[in-house]
């Protein structure tokens, strides 16, 4: 089934892309041929898992499934720097729409890092600065978002978002983003969680993780809808809770250009992302066949 409008088109960093689904950052897109399959199965784009100079895997990486969406205790990919600079020379190459997400231990080091990554491609990036159960990411404020955009501003042209979690001060830390030179903005991270085993005996993957899924929507929703009510311009991308194609379309509703999905595609990765593109098209067009009618 396809319900594409054929000159429909959706732009963001600087990509026309022919949905307005993108994949998220995780462990799904850690792979190089998911992230081919993803495209090829009607994603707009894809953002890689957050590529993190030295990263270095001290525990194995979970996901814990809730009645409304997942735990999981990832950070940054575990393919080096090097590897990952091979994959996006080929990705540019083979003319694919990937969004490359990048992290480092400093402002300094970022800037570094987008600087290597726009001398093989000529992808945009996504600043994965926010990940709040990371071990280097202790609070979030403006100062440390504006320091961290403006120094990949200063060594590349490639246009990028900065990725934001749910919190204390998301307007002063989203205008902290554009006014380091951020072209889009993606909300939200996942944010903080916690989960007991079935026995209540102790906490599910070791303690305090990423929470993300259906329970964070209407959150996420109200903040992207808040920031649009106080004049906030820069476009965003919507993230948290998308498991249908209304979804989609209430994000769209609530101020953003483009959504991203992640946790909905643990489960039958390539036909949930086809189902939520058929869904989201069929309504976009449902409008337009009324009138006809």
């Amino acid at each position: 089934m396809n319900n594409r409008g054929q000159h429909s088109t959706y732009s963001v960093l600087g990509m026309q892309l022919t949905s307005p689904l993108i994949v998220g950052s995780g462990l799904l897109t850690d792979q190089a041929r998911n992230i081919r399959q993803l495209l090829a199965r009607g994603a707009g784009a894809v953002v890689t898992k957050t590529i993190f100079p030295g990263c270095e895997k001290t525990h194995a990486e979970r996901i814990y499934a809730l009645d409304t969406g997942m735990l999981n205790n990832t950070t940054y990919s575990k393919r080096s720097v090097a590897d990952w600079l091979v994959l996006l020379g080929q990705f540019r190459q083979e003319g694919l729409a990937v969004i490359a997400s990048i992290h480092a231990a400093s402002p300094e080091a970022l800037g570094e890092l987008a600087e290597q990554v726009a001398q093989v491609s000529d992808c945009p990036l996504e600043l994965g600065i926010s990940c709040l159960h990371a071990e280097d990411v202790i609070e979030d404020t403006p100062e440390r978002v504006e320091a961290y955009a403006h120094a990949v501003r200063q060594r590349t042209r490639a246009p990028f978002a900065v990725k934001l979690a749910l919190g204390q001060g998301l307007y002063e830390r989203a205008q902290a983003a554009q006014r380091g030179g951020a072209a889009a903005l993606t909300l939200s991270d996942t944010i903080s969680g916690l989960a007991f085993d079935s026995e209540c005996k102790d906490v599910v993957l070791g303690g305090v993780c990423g929470y993300s899924g259906a329970g964070i929507k209407p959150l996420v929703l109200a903040a992207i809808f808040e920031l649009r009510q106080r004049g906030f311009t820069l476009p965003i991308m919507g993230c948290g809770g998308v498991g249908s194609g209304r979804d989609v379309h209430e994000y769209q509703l609530a101020g953003a250009q483009t959504v991203q999905v992640y946790s909905a595609l643990h489960q039958d990765m390539f036909d949930t992302l086809g189902r939520i593109t058929d869904e989201y098209f069929a309504l976009a067009q449902a409008p337009a066949k009324r009138v006809a009618g």
